[in-house]
């Protein structure tokens, strides 16, 4: 985990979370490092969604199939990005998309119930992870907020 620290501070979710504290804060949290190969999904649409991820290396897309199998691309996500953590904290209990390998990645996957409820040891970043968390899941909503209202306008002109 260590050789990961320098793309983990660039991280929002780790926002003023000293670095010779990262590691220990990833272990009281339970983090774990997986390898994917190209291709290779790390969340399955109709999967309960419970981890939270962040590419360490690689890359990732975010894909929605709709009922006729047409493949929209939601997002791409490099390094450093966090995926997952709206659909883990809502407990969601099917995923609606798949998240998925576009070259050999390596993700760093936090059960997000690790992160909502406090340790035992009552660590010192713990509150601040859940600041960052909530701040990250607000900045998404309203980025979403913001393409909704785009889309929803009535004429291309309105829209561009």
């Amino acid at each position: 985990m260590e050789k990961y620290v320098n793309d983990l501070k660039i991280c929002p979710l780790f926002d003023h979370i000293e670095p010779h504290h990262l590691i220990t804060m990833l272990r009281c949290l339970g983090a774990k490092i997986i390898h994917y190969k190209k291709n290779q999904n790390i969340f399955t649409e109709g999967n309960p969604a419970t981890h939270l991820g962040i590419v360490l290396t690689g890359q990732v897309q975010i894909i929605r199939i709709d009922y006729y199998g047409n493949r929209s691309i939601v997002a791409n996500l490099g390094p450093s990005h966090l995926f997952g953590e709206s659909f883990a904290c809502a407990g969601i209990n099917a995923l609606p998309v798949n998240v998925t390998a576009t070259c050999d990645t390596t993700v760093l996957l936090i059960d997000c119930q690790r992160i909502l409820k406090t340790c035992n040891n009552a660590c010192v970043f713990h509150s601040q992870i859940i600041f960052n968390l909530m701040k990250v899941v607000a900045t998404k909503n309203i980025l979403f907020n913001q393409k909704i209202e785009i889309i929803s306008k009535r004429s291309t002109k309105e829209k561009l």
